[in-house]
C-alpha cells in the first residue's frame, strides 16, 4: 500500500468511530433531544450559552449534589468540568448556601449599601497583594470591561493588547483577531509567551496604549501556562511605557494564596477575578493600585461612574465571605494545586505510556487534552483531524460517567475524591487502548 493511502484509511477510521459515538450519545438520551427541540422554538438554536451548545444535541442537566451531576435522563457523571472554574465548591455546600440562603431572607433587593460587601472586598485585597482596592461586578467579562475602563480613564490613552488566541469575555474574545461581537476598543496583538516580541509591541505602541490585557495561563485557550518570563516582560515593558499591566485571573487566581501573579512573584497594576471567588453565585471584580481605583472615588470630582444593579447583590457578597474567609483558604488552594500537578503527570504518563501523540497542559487544576505531540506554548488552530479526536474524546468521556468540557478541558472541584480521581485516569487509559488507531 502506497504511504499517501494510510492518511485516507485513518481518516476513515475516525469519521466511523465518532459517527458511532455520536449515535450512541444521541440513543442514550431523548429526554435531552426532546429538551432541545423545544429550545429552539423559543432561543436561536435552542441555546443560550455558546460553549454549552453541541450537536445533535446538548446534555439538559437535571441536578447537582457535590462532585456528581445527573441529567434529564437520569445518567450519573463524575463532574470534572466544575463550570469551567466556577464550580470550585461543588453543587452543594453547606455553610455556602447557608450564607446566602440568610442573607436572601433578610431581603433581597436593598439599593443600598450592605453589609457583607466591605468585608468581602477586605478578603480579596488581603488575598492578592497587587489588589489595594477592589469594586465588584457581576461576571469576569464585566470585570475585564470594567479594567480596561479603568485603565483608559487613569491613562488618557485608547489602545488595549491582548495575545492572539486569548478570551477575556463574550465581548473580549480573540481566537481571531476580528469578531463582531468584541466591544469596539482600538486593539493591538501580541503572540503568547513571546517574550521579546510583546515587549517590542507594547514599547511601538507607545503613548497610544492604555493596558495591556493577559492571562497568566490562558484557559479557554488550551490551558497553556505563561512562562515567568514572558510576564516579567511585559511587567518591565509596561513600567517603562506607563501602560497599566492587567492580570485576567478569573480562572487562574484559584492556583495559589495569591493566584498565578503569587506564584510568579510578577505583581500587576491591576487585576480581574471571577468565577469561584463567591462560592458558585453571579460575580466579578477588578482592583487594583490605589491611585488607579480611585478614578472611581465618589468624594472626589469627576470620579467614573461605574453602574450595575447587581454589582453588591447579597447572595454573592455573602456567599463570598464565606467562599474566601473559611473554606478557600490559601492553604486549600496549594493543596488544591498540588492536586492538580498530580493528577496532570498521571495522565501524561497514560499518553506517553500509550506512545500517541496527546497531551494535556496546564497549571494545578485547570488542565486541556491536546492530540499533538511537542511542547505547546501558544495557541493555535487545530486540524480537522484534532478537532474530531477532541470531540471523541469528549463522547466517549461521556460514555464512562465523566463530564469534561466539549473543548476538552478540566477543572478540578474541591468534592471530588481520590477515587474519582483514579476513575478519570483509568477512563483516560481506556481510551488510549480503545482508540490507538485513529489517533496516531
Amino acid at each position: 500500500m502506497s504511504p499517501l493511502d494510510a492518511p485516507e484509511r485513518r481518516n476513515s477510521d475516525l469519521d466511523a468511530a465518532l459517527a458511532e459515538a455520536r449515535a450512541l450519545y444521541a440513543k442514550a438520551r431523548p429526554a435531552s433531544a426532546e429538551a432541545h427541540q423545544a429550545a429552539q422554538a423559543v432561543m436561536p438554536g435552542g441555546s443560550t450559552r455558546s460553549v454549552l451548545f453541541w450537536t445533535p444535541f446538548p446534555i439538559s442537566m437535571a441536578r447537582g449534589e457535590g462532585a456528581r451531576l445527573w441529567d434529564a435522563d437520569g445518567l450519573e457523571y463524575r463532574d470534572f468540568l466544575g463550570e469551567y472554574t466556577a464550580g470550585l465548591f461543588g453543587h452543594s455546600e453547606g455553610s455556602i448556601l447557608a450564607a446566602a440562603q440568610a442573607a436572601m431572607a433578610r431581603g433581597i433587593n436593598l439599593a443600598a449599601a450592605g453589609r457583607d460587601e466591605a468585608a468581602f472586598a477586605g478578603l480579596v485585597c488581603a488575598r492578592f497583594p497587587a489588589i489595594e482596592r477592589v469594586r465588584f461586578t457581576n461576571s469576569g467579562t464585566e470585570a475585564n470591561i470594567m479594567a480596561l475602563a479603568t485603565a483608559r480613564a487613569f491613562t488618557g490613552r485608547t489602545d488595549m493588547m491582548v495575545a492572539r488566541g486569548a478570551y477575556h469575555g463574550g465581548v473580549l474574545t480573540f481566537a481571531k483577531e476580528r469578531s463582531p461581537v468584541n466591544l469596539p476598543v482600538p486593539t493591538r496583538f501580541m503572540d503568547y509567551n513571546d517574550p521579546e516580541g510583546a515587549a517590542a509591541a507594547i514599547r511601538a505602541a507607545g503613548d497610544a496604549l492604555a493596558a495591556v490585557l493577559v492571562e497568566p495561563m490562558l484557559g479557554s485557550g488550551g490551558c497553556i501556562p505563561a512562562s515567568r518570563e514572558f510576564l516579567a516582560a511585559l511587567r518591565e515593558a509596561c513600567a517603562e511605557t506607563g501602560a497599566v499591566l492587567i492580570f485576567d485571573e478569573v480562572m487562574t487566581s484559584r492556583h495559589g494564596p495569591g493566584g498565578m501573579q503569587g506564584r510568579h512573584g510578577i505583581t500587576p497594576d491591576m487585576t480581574t477575578l471571577g468565577k469561584y471567588i463567591a462560592g458558585g453565585f453571579n460575580v466579578g471584580a477588578f482592583g487594583g493600585r490605589a491611585d488607579i481605583m480611585d478614578v472611581f472615588n465618589g468624594h472626589r470630582a469627576n470620579a467614573l461612574p461605574h453602574a450595575g444593579t447587581f454589582n453588591n447583590n447579597v447572595w454573592s457578597m455573602a456567599a463570598g465571605r464565606v467562599a474566601l474567609g473559611e473554606i478557600f483558604t490559601g492553604e486549600a488552594a496549594e493543596a488544591l494545586f498540588a492536586r492538580g500537578e498530580t493528577l496532570r503527570a498521571r495522565l501524561n504518563a497514560a499518553c506517553a505510556e500509550a506512545g500517541l501523540p496527546m497531551q494535556f497542559t496546564g497549571a494545578g487544576s485547570m488542565m486541556t487534552v491536546h492530540f499533538r505531540a511537542g511542547a505547546i506554548t501558544a495557541p493555535y488552530t487545530a486540524t480537522p483531524e484534532e478537532e474530531q479526536r477532541r470531540e471523541l474524546f469528549f463522547l466517549d468521556m461521556l460514555a464512562a460517567g465523566i463530564y469534561v468540557a466539549r473543548r476538552g478541558m478540566i477543572s478540578l472541584s474541591l468534592p471530588l475524591s481520590d477515587a474519582d480521581l483514579d476513575a478519570l485516569v483509568e477512563a483516560v487509559r481506556e481510551f488510549l487502548a480503545a482508540r490507538g488507531q485513529v489517533l496516531r
